[in-house]
């Protein structure tokens, strides 16, 4: 069977930018095309297989839920849902937390825009050059990147954006329409750019000062990424929101949003048909548990520590930089890295752009220092 043929005939066409392989298995650190071809996998589903691929604990946690129930609507109260939200109250980084859980990252800005305008009656949101925080409206307008909104204004009005790691820009724009400051501690798709733990203090000091909501966008920086739990804790940084998905659930659709006591809402004001369900919540409790007992988030600090040394010894005139936390890591180059991309793939080793000029690193956070050096041989030989 042609499964691109396939693909190509019924997807609308343009929306995503094939690779030309065809994914049919994952295991640990390595993804297999239909010909049996291994790749070592440093996208991971832009950030979701932080447990690796077929992980046998998500497996066994999935099985067993799925003979059980897989639906069960947050009008009734359910066993695994509740076990979830201890799970997740446990390793928040806010004090007393509430939770709201539903099924991807978008939506969970989604309903941090609407938590906070609701719990301060106010409108306006300030957010950061380069940032991105979805495609669908809410989370589009506090999106930065002009290529995502193209043909979709016009959106969410109250949105202004200003120079990341600039707090004085952000104060210049706080009136007393402003509802909430949204933020990655790490920008993603804005080129793997780290906030300055100064930055983050002034700005949190700021919200405090104006009643304002901080809403920390980790959803693809969550979940031992970066060598914490949360990246914000890198930053010893209390959010009044913290948005978090992808990678949760370990490959299942799942989201959620840490809310401090500062967020109250009526009944029926918000909801999600399958935010919550039970397989989800299996999955999520399997997953961090996971994380928990192999101790990931320190794992991904050593590895990711020896993987960003190693690249910052690559002899090249085309590496303008090399930075991340963790194992959420970029190489910024004088060039476009479209080529670069492809070349790699074509050396068994998957990565994605952040932006035009950085080739972006997610590997699972159960990724081998010998699939590193692997990874580190192939990029040097592309880049030399």
């Amino acid at each position: 069977m042609n499964y691109k043929n396939l693909e190509d005939l019924y997807e609308i066409q343009g929306l995503y930018q094939k690779r030309g392989i065809v994914i049919v298995k994952g295991q640990g650190s390595k993804i297999f095309d239909e010909s049996g071809k291994g790749y070592i996998d440093c996208i991971a589903g832009q950030g979701v297989a932080n447990i690796g691929h077929s992980n046998p604990d998500l497996i066994k946690a999935v099985k067993e839920q799925i003979e059980k129930i897989t639906i069960c609507p947050e009008i009734f109260y359910n066993d695994k849902r509740a076990e979830i939200l201890e799970k997740l109250a446990s390793i928040s980084p806010i004090k007393n937390t509430r939770i709201f859980l539903c099924n991807s990252g978008a939506e969970s800005i989604e309903a941090a825009i609407k938590f906070a305008r609701f719990a301060t009656n106010k409108t306006d949101f300030i957010c950061a050059f380069k940032s991105f925080h979805g495609r669908t409206y809410g989370a589009l307008s506090a999106t930065h990147h002009s290529h995502y909104k193209e043909g979709f204004e016009p959106l969410v009005p109250g949105f202004e954006f200003v120079p990341f790691n600039n707090a004085e820009k952000i104060k210049e724009k706080v009136s007393d329409k402003t509802a909430g400051i949204i933020l990655e501690v790490v920008q993603g798709i804005g080129g793997v750019r780290i906030a300055d733990k100064e930055y983050l203090r002034e700005v949190r000091k700021l919200c405090e000062e104006k009643n304002i909501i901080l809403i920390i966008d980790e959803v693809q920086s969550g979940f031992c990424r970066t060598g914490k739990m949360f990246a914000c804790q890198n930053f010893e940084l209390e959010p009044d929101i913290l948005c978090c998905a992808k990678s949760i659930a370990g490959g299942l659709p799942m989201a959620a949003v840490l809310c401090s006591e500062k967020i109250k809402i009526d009944a029926g004001k918000h909801g999600s048909t399958f935010g919550g369900n039970p397989l989800s919540c299996a999955a999520a409790l399997a997953s961090i548990n996971f994380m928990q007992e192999r101790l990931l988030d320190k794992e991904a600090e050593e590895k990711g520590r020896f993987f960003m040394s190693k690249l910052s010894e690559i002899k090249s005139e085309k590496i303008k930089e090399v930075r991340g936390l963790g194992l959420m890591i970029g190489i910024e180059l004088n060039e476009k890295v479209s080529q670069y991309v492809n070349s790699l793939q074509e050396k068994g080793v998957l990565v994605i752009s952040a932006g035009p000029n950085v080739i972006r690193f997610l590997p699972p956070l159960i990724i081998t220092y010998e699939e590193i050096n692997f990874v580190l041989e192939k990029v040097k030989e592309v880049l030399k």
